[in-house]
């Protein structure tokens, strides 16, 4: 091998070794993977040895969620779409049934300032919004792109307006509605929003729980579920009837043991002379 060949050589392996490592060090950091999926799975990121705790009855947290560092995620909370939970520098509480919108983002503050964020229970953090370095109570309505900044306090039962911006320091006070930018006290919040805030949480939580079923299928049920519902919206319904899958299928749609015929079968044949032997039998009633 000539000397030219022989650096090549050595220059691919200690390249190939060097992207090996860096593999292996990024696997390390990341501390839950799915494969197969639909979407790529949610980034749920460790900083500094700290990994995310979520609770095992959290309602839904979207694959292309970020969730980074010191998160903790309650029952039935549900993040979605796009959404970035960032501990990196402090720590995050998000309690129970609370949603954390589309794109919205929260975030600490450990350099300009020492402030977590903790978020309470029923809270609605709308889509876009921004939640740095703050407190929000229980039963809150941040708006669609409103802003909660650093060290700022919304106290229970407030509501914030779409782009509502709450400037640091500032505290809004329970029960009250403000708006604008920087945001004010416009009124009192009246009985019917907090019971329209109340309805939108338990809402959100059926359609998290849905989001999170449909989102956990491979790729093979994905597929099962486009023929199934391609067979069962074509099917003639005079034609042998269609059979979900996991029921039975009965004794007269079957065919040689195979299930009810359609763009699909309903079973799969396992016994191939058990099918046989049907044709067999319904050759010689037909024949008597």
């Amino acid at each position: 091998m000539s000397l030219s060949a022989r650096i090549v050589t050595a220059a691919s392996n200690t390249l190939r070794s060097i992207g090996q490592s860096l593999d292996r060090a990024g696997a390390s950091l990341e501390v839950c993977k799915h494969a197969d999926k639909l979407v790529p799975s949610t980034r749920f990121v460790a900083v500094d040895g700290i990994a995310p705790t979520i609770s095992p009855h959290a309602a839904f947290v979207a694959p292309s969620a970020s969730v980074i560092g010191d998160v903790t995620l309650d029952k039935n909370a549900s993040v979605w779409y796009g959404a970035t939970i960032r501990g990196d520098v402090h720590k995050v509480s998000i309690g129970e049934n609370t949603i954390v919108g589309d794109r919205a983002v929260i975030h600490v503050a450990k350099i300009a300032g020492d402030h977590p964020s903790i978020i309470g229970k029923n809270v609605t953090i709308g889509p876009g919004a921004i939640v740095h370095a703050a407190t929000i109570q229980d039963n809150v309505v941040i708006g669609p792109s409103a802003q909660v900044l650093d060290g700022a306090v919304v106290e229970s039962n407030a509501i914030l307006s779409a782009g509502a911006v709450v400037t640091p320091g500032t505290i809004v006070k329970s029960g009250e509605y403000w708006s604008g930018n920087p945001a004010k006290l416009q009124r009192k919040v009246s009985a019917e929003e907090m019971a329209n805030a109340a309805r939108v949480i338990q809402d959100t939580l059926a359609l998290a729980r849905m989001h999170a079923y449909e989102n956990f299928k491979d790729m093979e049920q994905l597929l099962k579920d486009e023929e199934y519902y391609e067979d069962a919206t074509t099917r003639d319904p005079e034609y042998y009837p269609y059979v979900p899958e996991g029921k039975k299928v009965e004794e007269e749609g079957d065919v040689l043991g195979m299930g009810s015929p359609g763009l699909i079968f309903d079973s799969v044949l396992t016994n191939p002379e058990e099918g046989l032997k049907v044709r067999e039998k319904k050759r010689r009633e037909e024949q008597k």
